[in-house]
């Protein structure tokens, strides 16, 4: 009876083998692939459509991924998790189930936006602090220009919404 333990630690262990082995997938799009998990960070690669990576790790909306055109950081919406066909083992289904991921292929992705609450703008009280500190994050109409030119960006013209009646 005493070697049950054992035995049943090993099983378990070769039953999760494949739910630890490295998680693969395919970029979806091309994307660059980033020394850090930012989107302003180095680039060290791009990747193509259709190419395969290897999954390290994750952070935040970012995958850092291993591939032939290199090792960096990619946003997670550019990779599809995973193998392209149907069907799995029951560790990658549980994987799935715990990544939010149901099997689909599709990529889903949700955005959030909190705002205050009526408690909380009854209980908002006046910081001359906080004021500085807000802005302090202002900049010139120069250096809001040098950063549009430094990042190739162009200006583009918009109509203003109507006046509220």
């Amino acid at each position: 009876m005493r070697w049950m333990k054992p035995v049943a630690a090993a099983l378990l262990c070769l039953v999760m083998l494949p739910a630890m082995a490295a998680q693969t997938g395919e970029a979806l799009k091309a994307d660059d692939i980033r020394a850090e998990p930012f989107g302003d960070a180095k680039s060290v690669g791009r990747l193509a459509v259709k190419d395969k990576v290897e999954i390290l790790g994750r952070n935040g909306g970012w995958l850092q991924v291993k591939s032939a055109k290199g090792k960096g950081w990619v946003r997670m919406l550019s990779i599809r998790q995973g193998e392209a066909k149907k069907g799995g083992n029951e560790a990658t289904g549980l994987l799935n189930l715990a990544s939010g991921r149901a099997g689909t292929g599709k990529v889903v992705a949700t955005t959030g936006i909190r705002g205050l609450s009526e408690e909380d703008l009854k209980a908002a009280k006046f910081s001359a602090d906080e004021l500085k500190l807000d802005e302090s994050y202002g900049v010139t109409k120069e250096q809001a220009q040098q950063f549009a030119n430094e990042g190739k960006l162009s200006a583009r013209k918009f109509d203003y919404l109507p006046e509220p009646k």
